[in-house]
């Protein structure tokens, strides 16, 4: 049996070198699963990433908090029980609102990643 149980209080949390107030915790690794594996994000109140894109798509969904997210063109503010897709390559960025921290999960392919951090003007 190949199966892995593991509690979040037993993982690492690192700080988002690129973010502001912004942790990251590896769920689960590359190769661990069928294809895919799992971070956990906590952006803490005003903190959130700026506008990037990554190589690989993200499933997320929202734990707790509000922030508003830049998708593209479009910006939308999620809160506890949203699910979101961000295809890859698709600009984006975040932005936790005031009160509690905002806390998501976030599933992507093992395909290697790379992270741009895009200025104003890029696409």
């Amino acid at each position: 049996m190949d199966a892995k149980i593991r509690r979040t209080e037993s993982l690492t949390e690192e700080a988002v070198g690129a973010g502001e107030g912004t942790r990251k915790q590896d769920l689960t690794g590359r190769g661990e699963g069928a294809g895919f594996h799992m971070r956990r994000f906590v952006m803490e109140p005003g903190g959130g990433m700026p506008r990037h894109t990554n190589r690989v798509e993200h499933q997320q969904y929202v734990l707790r908090g509000r922030a508003t997210i830049g998708i593209g063109d479009e910006t939308v503010t999620v809160e506890e029980g949203t699910v979101l897709h961000i295809p890859a390559g698709v600009p984006h960025w975040y932005r936790a609102e005031e009160g509690e921290p905002f806390e998501f999960l976030c599933v992507v392919p093992d395909d290697e990643d790379r992270i741009e951090i895009l200025d104003d003007g890029d696409d």
